[in-house]
C-alpha cells in the first residue's frame, strides 16, 4: 500500500475553478464537477479510449470526487474493477450513493487517508486527474505507489497546463517536463504521450518494476 504522501484536497481534481474551496459537501460539488459543460475541454472518451484498457482491468481513481471518471469507467467497462478513491468522506458516500443508484457494481469507493491511498488491491491503470500539483513528496509517493501496481501497469497524469486560461492558480501549476523528471527519479518511464487535451497535458508512465525491470536494464535499453 501506498504511504507518507498528503494527498490533499484531491478532490479539487474535477474542477477548474475549486483550488481554493473546501470539497465536503459532495452534492455542491457534483453540479460543478460534472457539469455537461466540462464535457467539451476534458474529453472524457477520448481519455479513456487512449488508456486502451482491457475489459477487466483493475483501475485506481485517486481523487475521484463526485465519480466524473470513475463512473464512466465502470460503465464502460462492466467486468473491470474500478476503485474510486478520496480523501473527503461525503465524496467516498456520494459514490457509493451514485454507484447503487446507477447500478455500478463494478464501482468501488475507497476512502483514502492523507498520505495513503489505501488500494485493497494491485491495480493495472491509475489514473490522476487534476491530482498531481495536490501531492506533496512526490517521488516518495510514486515510489510506494509501484508497490501497488501489476506487472505493465501505468500511471495516467492529466493536470492543466501552464498557459491554459483555466485551472488552479498559476503559482500551484506544475510543467509537465517537471511532472515527467519525477516520475522518472521515481522509478517511472514514459510509455505515451497524448496531446489531445485543450487545456491539460497527459503522459502515461510505466513503473520500472510494475515493467519488470530495474534502472540498469532500461538504461542499456535506451543505449540498445
Amino acid at each position: 500500500m501506498v504511504a507518507a504522501v498528503a494527498l490533499s484536497g484531491a478532490a479539487a481534481a474535477q474542477s477548474p475553478d475549486s483550488h481554493r474551496h473546501s470539497f465536503g459537501d459532495a452534492e455542491k460539488w457534483s453540479h460543478v464537477f460534472d457539469d455537461p459543460e466540462r464535457d467539451a475541454w476534458q474529453k472524457p472518451h477520448a481519455v479513456l479510449q487512449a488508456l486502451a484498457l482491457k475489459p477487466d482491468a483493475v483501475v485506481a481513481d485517486l481523487g475521484a470526487g463526485t465519480g466524473y471518471f470513475s463512473a464512466r469507467l465502470a460503465n464502460m467497462l462492466p467486468k473491470a474493477t474500478i476503485y474510486a478513491v478520496d480523501v473527503e468522506p461525503d465524496m467516498v458516500k456520494h459514490l457509493a450513493e451514485r454507484a447503487k443508484r446507477e447500478g455500478l457494481d463494478n464501482l468501488k469507493p475507497v476512502q483514502a487517508a492523507a498520505g495513503n491511498p489505501r488500494l485493497p488491491a494491485k491495480v493495472d491503470v491509475v489514473l490522476l486527474v487534476d491530482v498531481y500539483h495536490h501531492i506533496e513528496a512526490r517521488e516518495r509517493y510514486f515510489q510506494k505507489l509501484a508497490a501497488s501496481l501489476l506487472p505493465g501497469a501505468r500511471v495516467a497524469v492529466i493536470d492543466f497546463r501552464l498557459d491554459s486560461s483555466e485551472g488552479p492558480p498559476k503559482a500551484s501549476r506544475i510543467a509537465p517536463e517537471q511532472v515527467k523528471a519525477e516520475l522518472s527519479r521515481a522509478g517511472y518511464v514514459l510509455a505515451q504521450e497524448h496531446g489531445f487535451l485543450p487545456r491539460q497535458y497527459f503522459p502515461l508512465q510505466t513503473a520500472l518494476t510494475a515493467a519488470g525491470l530495474d534502472r540498469s536494464q532500461s538504461a542499456r535499453s535506451a543505449v540498445a
